[in-house]
């Protein structure tokens, strides 16, 4: 596991932090179970990961790893239930966040698969949750791809190379070099950042502009800013919505800026509203979104994200373009933070405290946000899914102790809109997608 990937692992002990995301994908009918099989059979021979299950290092020498499950069950995966009538999309979300508060079991890959029958109209939709430690929303969409295909037929694949056997746990010598050599080389970098700024590809800056980076990234130590979004639980409410990537594509361009911008614009005008109906005079509200950090043309399907944490106005919510403009700059500042070159040396420095400090740190950090977000590219064709046409795409992101996580993800001309809300926090959902409905109107009426 990289640094951040262990830290997501240890900090689990906490529920609160679990970081498992999750897809709901509706598809035209229901699949046959050989189909399916077939499918998950694919793409665990595809992708590595699917087959192998964590493994820590004795004492914690070094940071756990991915070994080779032998005993590999798809049975232990692969769950399918039927809703009952009217099959209704409130059922459908109800079942999906209900199985989403169920972790997944550590001693077996982390992954899960739940195929549900009885839809409105004949559908059927196929319920995925994944272990962040496994990859990030960017890796997923290319995971994805083991799983669909162009026709509803299929396509030849060339059969995937044997897996190789399982690995043994490592020797404590073993992994105390490994683990000394992982600080090693996070330290090294972390302090070649620290001390030669300017060496940081695409990432200018002096020393002072780092340590300041780090304290608006890393360090933040004033409190989530919202007065209403103040409740926490460890229970979740999903909801959904379709956008037009068209329409919100004239929006930005007329505005100047990127379809992210106008996204969370529409967003923070949505909070704005609902602060506004909750009688709040908040003004600004921090963001957490990650930042893709692969090079151009890179194809990891691990995690290869840094965090980054952003104040975003949610006022005027009567004006969106000139919300536009300051979500925009803001964003602009956010995406060239020194601190995203630094964050996966430090990740890995930190994955080494013992795993009660680090829950506290983390526990710490995720109370200063308010609400997180992230927007996902995906095909600009139509997709099959075990010989079935898939007709929608919701992705839920891992909340991880905040208020909500509101995740989109590009699907032909459409942007499919995941809500994670916690019920403590979001206590008037309806309310609050009235207001997601109405803040996205408006800017989309500026095109």
């Amino acid at each position: 596991m990289s640094g951040a990937e262990a830290i997501m692992w240890a900090v689990e002990r906490d529920p609160a932090l679990r970081s498992d995301f999750c897809n709901l994908t509706v598809v035209e009918r229901p699949p046959t179970e050989a189909r399916i099989r077939q499918t998950l059979e694919r793409a665990v021979a595809a992708v590595p990961r699917l087959g192998q299950k964590v493994v820590g290092a004795p004492l914690k020498l070094a940071p756990p790893e991915f070994t080779d499950a032998t005993d590999l069950d798809l049975d232990a995966h692969l769950h399918r239930i039927t809703l009952d009538p009217p099959g209704d999309e409130r059922a459908l979300l109800d079942l999906c966040a209900a199985r989403a508060d169920l972790p997944l079991d550590r001693n077996r890959p982390l992954w899960e698969f739940l195929i549900v029958d009885g839809l409105a109209g004949g559908r059927a939709a196929l319920f995925q949750k994944v272990h962040h430690a496994i990859t990030d929303g960017v890796g997923a969409l290319r995971l994805s791809l083991a799983f669909v295909d162009l026709t509803a037929e299929g396509s030849e694949r060339p059969p995937a190379p044997p897996r190789p056997a399982e690995r043994h746990r490592p020797a404590p010598v073993d992994a105390a070099a490994r683990g000394l050599g992982a600080v090693r080389h996070a330290l090294g970098g972390t302090a070649r950042a620290l001390t030669h700024p300017l060496a940081i590809p695409g990432r200018a800056g002096d020393a002072t502009r780092l340590v300041g980076s780090l304290q608006r990234q890393v360090l933040v130590t004033d409190r989530a800013h919202s007065d209403v979004l103040t409740e926490r639980s460890l229970h979740r409410r999903f909801e959904t919505r379709r956008l037009s990537l068209p329409a919100l594509r004239a929006a930005a361009k007329r505005l100047g800026g990127s379809v992210n911008d106008a996204y969370v614009t529409g967003l923070a005008g949505a909070l704005g509203r609902y602060h506004l109906r909750n009688g709040s005079d908040v003004e600004a509200l921090r963001l957490a979104m990650p930042v893709n950090m692969r090079e151009h043309g890179g194809r990891t399907t691990g995690n290869a994200f840094a965090p980054t944490r952003v104040l975003v106005p949610i006022r005027p919510t009567d004006d969106p373009e000139a919300l536009f403009r300051i979500v925009h700059d803001r964003l602009e500042v956010a995406k060239h933070e020194t601190a995203l070159a630094a964050a996966e040396g430090l990740a890995t420095v930190m994955s080494g405290l013992p795993t009660p400090v680090l829950v506290s740190l983390t526990r710490s950090q995720t109370r200063t946000i308010d609400f997180a977000a992230s927007n996902l590219r995906g095909s600009p064709v139509p997709l099959y899914l075990a010989g079935e046409r898939i007709l929608a795409n919701y992705p839920f992101g891992p909340r991880t102790g905040t208020p909500m996580n509101l995740t989109v993800l590009g699907y032909c001309d459409d942007l499919y809109l995941g809500c994670n809300l916690d019920p403590a926090a979001v206590t008037d959902p309806d309310a609050f997608m009235a207001d997601l409905d109405d803040s996205f109107a408006d800017l989309l009426g500026t095109a």
